[in-house]
């Protein structure tokens, strides 16, 4: 027993020193702890009723314990949800948390072949699939052109003639009078545009000769 206690806050370590090099506020110490806990229970719920099962007129189901861990490590999980502006941060974390917890059940009941797949999976999910996630949102990320033109030049179809068959990614075009009577202010956001295809329209749109000036900025 104690040996499936010192392997669930080794597995729950490997984890924990993934988050813990983010410094996420559930690092390496709560990945221990939550691991070896549930470890723990589980331990408890397989053996620690062993001598009043058989009992007359007791019925127990030990299984119950162990399952409340699955509910019970949402409040913790919660604890490492932020939500900041409009972007919520936490939730692989909190994933994470739940994922440890059931590894540590599984030690606590013998099956450490499997616990040693999940926490091998888990941590290749948290280091090895972030570089193609954040390659991903970098496409996903909007993206704004704002231009000074002359007045009544910039419309809709003066506009996909300079995007071409990237005219799909524009999710937004407003045009607004400008200070000067004589130009407009023109706002662009574009969606799904690789940063190379973004800076080349900017750069054709700089060689238009009614195009003043053309601002660029991420959202």
């Amino acid at each position: 027993m104690v040996a499936r206690l010192a392997l669930a806050a080794l597995f729950g370590s490997v984890i924990g020193l993934e988050r813990e090099r983010l410094l996420w506020a559930a690092g390496l110490r709560t990945h221990m702890l939550v691991c070896v806990g549930s470890c723990l229970i589980m331990i408890v719920s397989a053996f620690g009723f062993s001598d009043a099962l058989g009992t007359k007129n007791v019925v127990l189901d030990p299984s119950r314990i162990a399952a409340q861990v699955v509910s019970g490590i949402g409040f913790l999980g919660a604890g490492t949800i932020l939500l900041r502006g409009e972007v919520v941060k936490g939730l692989t974390t909190a994933a994470s948390l739940w994922g440890v917890a059931a590894i540590g059940l599984a030690i606590g009941s013998g099956l450490y072949v499997p616990a040693l797949a999940t926490t091998a999976l888990v941590v290749g999910i948290l280091a090895g699939i972030k570089p193609f996630e954040e390659r991903w949102r970098e496409r996903m990320r909007a993206q704004t052109l704002r231009l000074t033109v002359r007045r009544g030049a910039m419309s809709i179809d003066t506009l996909h003639a300079v995007t071409g068959e990237r005219a799909s990614r524009v999710r937004q075009f407003t045009v607004r009078p400008a200070a000067n009577p004589d130009l407009d202010e023109v706002s662009v956001i574009f969606v799904r545009l690789s940063r190379t295809s973004f800076e080349a329209i900017a750069q054709k749109l700089r060689e238009t000769p009614d195009v003043f000036a053309v601002d660029t900025m991420e959202s």
